[in-house]
């Protein structure tokens, strides 16, 4: 199965457009209000109603209130709900939609509070959407272990075939990328978006048998 790409942060119809043209899987709509890349309602709607159908849409929220996760689901076509901040399993398991659950690394005591829930692993230190790198590899004791991982953090056309590379015959679910993709004003970028999608299926492509 192929390692769906998520792109995070689309601001603008025009770069989910490029997104799905690149091959995204996934857009991440950003709720979080401290996040530069927040979207108001009219955005997030022009947004979903370009790419309605296409492409699963990921609402992006932290530690945000229920009236406000429903305000939004209200107006916005929403696929998935991704959590970024300290909510609770309890939290997690009463959204009726699939929920992907950021966490910081490759804790495994944070990864056993959310048993059977997608996990992003993020900056183990500095958190989500500031584009730093990590060490992926260690994300290869959670995939082994049975957990649907989302790789993020730092990724970018440049180093997401290097960061697979590093999980040797283990895949993540899917990986995702924001900052990596972008060119000014965080707007992304058509050419980085084709590359890093041209770098994933590169690296997730088993290599050839050499004749013998």
């Amino acid at each position: 199965m192929n390692v769906r790409i998520k792109i995070c942060g689309i601001i603008h119809p025009d770069d989910a457009e490029s997104a799905i043209t690149a091959g995204a899987d996934l857009l991440g709509l950003n709720f979080v209000p401290s996040s530069p890349r927040h979207l108001d309602l009219r955005a997030a709607i022009a947004i979903a109603e370009r790419v309605a159908g296409r492409v699963e849409l990921v609402g992006v929220f932290q530690n945000a209130e229920q009236e406000e996760i429903e305000r939004v689901l209200r107006r916005v076509d929403l696929d998935r709900l991704q959590f970024s901040g300290d909510e609770t399993e309890e939290q997690v398991e009463s959204v009726d939609l699939p929920v992907i659950k950021a966490i910081r690394g490759a804790d495994p005591d944070a990864a056993e509070q959310f048993p059977g829930t997608m996990l992003l692993l993020d900056h183990p230190t500095e958190g989500g959407g500031r584009g730093k790198p990590w060490k992926w590899s260690d994300a290869a004791a959670l995939i082994e272990s049975g957990h649907d991982v989302i790789l993020a953090g730092g990724l970018d056309p440049d180093n997401v075939g290097g960061a697979l590379a590093d999980l040797g015959d283990l895949l993540p679910w899917g990986v995702d990328v924001a900052s990596g993709v972008e060119g000014a004003a965080h707007r992304k970028d058509a050419e980085k978006m084709a590359s890093f999608v041209k770098a994933v299926r590169a690296a997730e492509a088993p290599e050839p048998e050499k004749a013998k």
